[in-house]
């Protein structure tokens, strides 16, 4: 008899045994009621009368499936996104809410389409960030409640119908022949202006333009060339140079 009190006993307790892994809370209920939260580790409860859940701590990534969403713009998008949560009371993520994670899926769905339904085709592709913190900020403000954090909230993709994407490449073309012309033209400014400069000062100095000739004669005849075209203000060079030459003698 006494050894049949003893496996009995032992059975009990085996089969009451639970391990909580580190990531995890255990809450117990008891008759329907929470008595404890278990921390990690092995752990014991009463066979047959409590009842423990193990509580998941870790971040969860929830993807948002692709929603169809009319921007402010009038212009037919299909946008999905990706949420990532975590439980930080487990007492609350089971008493406050049937399953968490259905909530915000729901929730994040129709978040996603109501906030991106307020902003323009451009403003959707370039301020994603603005997009993303709204969204997270609207799912923060419910599932606190639960016992839930929304950490992010990221746009993960934006499919545009094809004729608007042929649009926006004509734009992205139309944009890149606008920045070459500019540089184009600017280039064009520049080479005329130092043109004009370069003249005004041949103008003043008249020997500097036959010194640019003989340097040019002296540049063709480095590449052998057979012909040589001599202009007709390089025929009164000589005389130039003699006169500069006395006038600096005469001013020493």
């Amino acid at each position: 008899m006494p050894t049949t009190i003893i496996i009995i006993v032992l059975f009990f307790i085996f089969i009451g045994i639970r391990v909580v892994q580190q990531y995890q809370k255990g809450v117990v209920f008891r008759f329907g009621k929470i008595i404890s939260i278990r921390n990690p580790g092995l752990t014991w409860i009463f066979p047959f009368i409590d009842v423990m859940r193990s509580i998941d701590l870790r971040t969860v990534t929830l993807p948002v499936p692709a929603q169809k969403i009319i921007t402010k713009d009038n212009v037919s998008v299909d946008v999905s996104a990706v949420s990532y949560y975590k439980i930080v009371d487990p007492v609350k993520s089971i008493v406050a809410i049937q399953s968490v994670r259905e909530a915000i899926d729901q929730i994040a769905q129709t978040s996603l389409r109501n906030v991106v339904g307020k902003f323009q085709l451009d403003e959707i592709l370039s301020e994603r960030d603005v997009i993303n913190a709204e969204i997270t900020k609207i799912l923060d403000s419910f599932t606190e409640q639960w016992g839930v954090v929304v950490s992010a909230v990221e746009i993960k993709d934006i499919e545009l119908p094809d004729d608007m994407q042929r649009a926006i490449a004509k734009q992205a073309e139309a944009e890149r022949e606008k920045r070459a012309k500019i540089i184009a033209a600017e280039g064009e400014y520049l080479s005329a202006q130092k043109l004009a400069d370069t003249a005004d000062i041949m103008m003043a100095h008249p020997l500097a333009l036959q010194l640019r000739n003989l340097q040019t004669l002296a540049e063709i005849g480095a590449e052998k060339n057979s012909t040589i075209i001599f202009p007709a203000q390089l025929m009164s060079t000589v005389s130039d140079i003699q006169n500069f030459i006395k006038k600096e003698t005469l001013g020493q």
